[in-house]
């Protein structure tokens, strides 16, 4: 065989590149969808940065979700493998989710007040895939609904989704399935309210702390650990973040701003896993 032969062997195909409509990657990904979804209502650079960051973070939300909702199924049947890989996918979603932050946290009050007018009454308070994660969490409120009463699909989605166990309730559920001393009282809860924590299931998680490390339950309990480790820095975050682009003004959408976010910011979930470690 000649070199000439031998160099043509070689060479890297071709990639495919006549399409008879769109190409197989738009198709799949929707690109051309999301990438002109910004409608932009200033005239200033930033706001572009802040309305993608926001987007991304929306994004993000719908996986996590997805993620927690899989993990509930999971724990419903005791599937508890298929729970905690859930768990662990959502903890590097996390990570990058709170990075989204970075772009957005070395904002001067004076470029975020240059296109903050642009949101009008706009808050992230008011993201219904947010708000489906909290209530994934155990943070529910039935006032939470009202902002999306104009919007009926977003409103039953968020309905239903109050209606049903949080992840941390299918883990109650799971533990005194399993034969741990999980209160009645507990685990036949009005799953619609927020959830309070327990000094009885504060003993479960110490008795499963105390026991053996490779227990199943135990990593169960680690990966929820990992979660609310993620949820508690997001929300400081956005705390810093807030902070330092508008100090204590109120904020968008009539909420109290930083107050607000600090007051959120304080709360652990999960929280039981946390006040156990004490007792080990």
């Amino acid at each position: 065989m000649s070199l000439d032969a031998d160099h043509e062997a070689e060479a890297p195909a071709t990639p495919h590149l006549d399409f008879a409509g769109t190409t197989p990657y738009e198709d799949y990904v929707q690109a051309d969808v999301l990438t002109h979804l910004q409608h932009l209502r200033s005239d200033d650079p930033g706001e572009m940065v802040f309305l993608v960051t926001t987007q991304v973070m929306e994004l993000w939300f719908t996986v996590i979700v997805h993620e927690w909702e899989t993990a509930a199924r999971a724990l419903g049947t005791d599937d508890v493998p298929t729970a905690v890989a859930a768990l662990k996918r959502s903890v590097r979603e996390l990570d990058a989710l709170n990075a989204s932050w970075r772009p957005l946290a070395q904002l001067t009050p004076a470029q975020f007040n240059s296109y903050r007018s642009a949101l009008g009454e706009g808050s992230g308070f008011q993201s219904a895939m947010y708000r489906r994660m909290e209530f994934l969490l155990g943070d529910k409120s039935a006032s939470m609904l009202v902002p999306h009463r104009g919007a009926p699909r977003v409103h039953a989605e968020l309905a239903k989704a109050l209606q049903e166990p949080s992840l941390y309730d299918e883990v109650l559920r799971l533990l005194a399935r399993r034969g741990h001393p999980v209160p009645r009282a507990v685990l036949d809860r009005d799953v619609s309210k927020k959830y309070e924590p327990s000094p009885e299931v504060e003993a479960v998680w110490t008795r499963l702390y105390a026991g053996d490390e490779g227990d199943e339950l135990a990593r169960l309990g680690e990966a929820l650990t990992d979660v609310a480790e993620l949820v508690w820095r997001w929300r400081n975050d956005h705390l810093v973040a807030t902070r330092r682009a508008m100090g204590a003004k109120t904020g968008t959408g009539g909420s109290a701003g930083v107050a607000w976010l600090e007051k959120r910011a304080g709360k652990n979930v999960f929280p039981e896993l946390w006040t156990a470690r004490s007792h080990v």
